[in-house]
């Protein structure tokens, strides 16, 4: 069945392979290369017990491998280095990160699968203090950021009178927020989702979402085939239910 659907996808393609791309070196290789940071919950995340990769993007990573009949090996990354490892070669494609202009000029993406929204974490304790997120735009306030991450970019548009801290990986933002190092940070409204839970004296603050963000794995700028083959087994997933059924297992929004 790994042959036949994986015979399919390729005679969907307008196109033949060639030597240069990734498509091919895959399947010679048997094995597909996937960098994650391993650290977005409930996307990628690294369990310390096993150190083992699990969440959404490893179980849709260990799908793409399957359906290709080739093994797929993790290869750790940080957020600042994520896109410095697609264009050198290091892994064949990445677990979802945020489109962005920035990203879009040296990497390339696949179309896209999951979209979730910006928000503000503060301390609960702090709520009637930050009650919206102009509140936190004000240059006695940090915000938190994690380096290299699309927030990082996007705290300076929203918060330009307030101090930035970046935080460099393994480290994370809303650990400054937890210390009183940072009054605030903002993060994809799925993972503030799960922080608030496994963290009770954070809050989100009720201000509503903003930046609506669609998230994609990347891949090699100039590789077509790599990248449309991808784009078509997305689309063959999303139609058989199995994207659905991860939104429900993880328990995220519908696409």
């Amino acid at each position: 069945m790994k042959k036949i659907l994986l015979v399919v996808l390729l005679a969907l393609l307008p196109f033949s392979i060639n030597a240069e791309s990734k498509l091919d070196k895959i399947i010679s290789s048997g094995e597909l290369k996937v960098g994650t940071t391993g650290d977005w919950d409930p996307m990628s995340m690294k369990d310390p017990a096993t150190n083992k990769y699990v969440g959404f993007d490893i179980d849709v990573m260990q799908e793409l491998a399957k359906d290709m009949g080739v093994k797929v090996t993790f290869v750790p990354t940080e957020w600042k280095t994520i896109v410095a490892g697609i264009t050198a070669g290091r892994y064949d494609i990445s677990t979802s990160v945020t489109k962005t202009p920035k990203r879009a000029e040296v990497a390339g993406f696949t179309n896209s699968y999951y979209k979730y929204g910006t928000v503000p974490l503060v301390l609960k304790k702090n709520l009637k203090k930050f009650p919206t997120w102009e509140s936190l735009n004000n240059k006695k306030v940090t915000i938190a950021t994690t380096l290299g991450t699309s927030q990082e970019e996007k705290a300076k548009e929203f918060f330009p009178k307030s101090k930035l801290r970046s935080i460099e990986s393994p480290a994370r933002d809303f650990q400054e927020v937890l210390a009183g190092r940072a009054d605030g940070n903002i993060t994809s409204s799925t993972e503030a989702n799960k922080l608030v839970i496994k963290y009770p004296q954070l809050a989100i603050i009720p201000d509503g979402e903003k930046n609506p963000a669609f998230l994609a794995m990347m891949v090699n700028k100039d590789d077509k085939v790599w990248n449309d083959y991808v784009n078509e087994w997305i689309k063959n997933k999303k139609t058989s239910g199995f994207f659905n059924n991860l939104l429900n297992k993880y328990n995220l929004k519908s696409l």
